[in-house]
């Protein structure tokens, strides 16, 4: 996961935080390897655009973080959001990649598809 965040967060300038929430418990994310300024430490399923995602088991895009309405600010220059599921082998659900942008709509579905493939090959495989 280190590697994954290190690599994504030194290739796109504009990406302002990088980090993975890794599923500690049936409704709770913690925070796991990140870069970029201090993360929130732990995130429920309920809430925010990472438990969005836990929650529903999809990809969530965010163009504007100001007018989404659960969106959990954990740093100020934060612009827009993508948060997409991690899944392990067998499908279940291990984790969340947050990456935060520091300007508006950075993020559409061609970025979805090409970070599911990163995940999919690191982390679905045997």
């Amino acid at each position: 996961m280190a590697t994954v965040v290190c690599e994504l967060h030194q290739s796109i300038d504009y990406f302002d935080w990088t980090g993975f929430y890794r599923v500690v418990d049936s409704h709770l994310l913690k925070i796991g390897p990140y870069q970029g300024s201090h993360g929130c430490l732990q995130i429920s399923f309920d809430r925010g655009v990472c438990g969005a995602a836990a929650r529903t088991q999809q990809a969530q895009i965010v163009e504007d973080v100001n007018i989404y309405p659960d969106h959990i600010a954990c740093s100020s220059s934060t612009r827009s959001e993508i948060v997409l599921p991690v899944f392990d082998k067998h499908r279940h659900l291990i984790a969340v990649l947050d990456v935060d942008s520091n300007r508006e709509a950075s993020f559409d579905t061609t970025d979805c598809h090409h970070l599911e493939r990163i995940l999919n090959a690191t982390f679905t495989r045997d």
